[in-house]
Parts: structure tokens; sequence; C-alpha cells
């Protein structure tokens, strides 16, 4: 079977979605900087350099070096990592059903009239 999360563990899917959010190249101290305000997780320069060498060898995003400040590049897009989650997520957990999805989903949350509404639309659009 294969792996879930896009074979990124939870701290490097953390770290992504800081790069994703930044919407240009992040310089690595303005990494560092966001993992502390935003998640409380104030790790060693060390330690965020060690993930993102493991999220630039999946293939995630890529180094490079601006003056004396260290940038990394998104290489895969927050759209296609989240589409590859959510495949995988309904392959697994509903036999690939986005019908028992939705049912499941729609029976543990209430939905908004807006919501219905906008859901509804896209099924009809189809």
């Amino acid at each position: 079977m294969e792996s879930f999360m896009g074979d990124l563990s939870a701290c490097e899917t953390m770290i992504m979605k800081v790069i994703w959010d930044a919407k240009e190249d992040i310089a690595l101290q303005d990494l560092i900087r966001e993992l502390a305000d935003r998640y409380k997780k104030n790790y060693a320069r060390t330690t965020v350099v060690t993930f993102v060498h493991k999220i630039v060898d999946k293939g995630f995003a890529t180094t490079y070096r601006k003056g004396k400040a260290a940038y990394i590049h998104p290489e895969k897009s927050l759209a296609a990592y989240r589409d590859e989650l959510l495949q995988q997520q309904l392959e697994f957990w509903f036999d690939g059903k986005p019908s028992a999805f939705l049912s499941a989903w729609c029976e543990k949350n209430k939905l908004s009239r807006e919501e219905a509404d906008r859901i509804r639309e896209i099924i009809e659009k189809e």
C-alpha cells in the first residue's frame, strides 16, 4: 500500500504548509520564525535544515542561496498535494466512492445552507 500524506511526515507537512502559504520563495530564517509564530514550534536552525533537506529529497522543494540567505522554493503545488491526499484517503477509506465520503462527512458535520447550495451546484455542473 502506498504511504499516506504523500510521503511527508507531520512535521514536513507543517513546514510545507508554511512554504506554500508564503506565496513566494521563503528565506530559511523566515520559515523558522513562521514555525514559531504560527505553530509554536521553536525548532533549532539545524532541525529545520534537516527537515528541509528531507523535503528536497522527496521532490517537494528546492533550495538556493541568494547572498548569505538560503531560500526554499516549492516544486509541488499545494493543489496537487491536496488532490493526491484526497484521492489516497478516498481510495483507502471509502473504496474510491466519492458518494460514500460525502455521506460520511455530511453525517458528522452540519452544513450551512450556502455550503449545501455550493455542493448542489458542483454536482449539477457535472
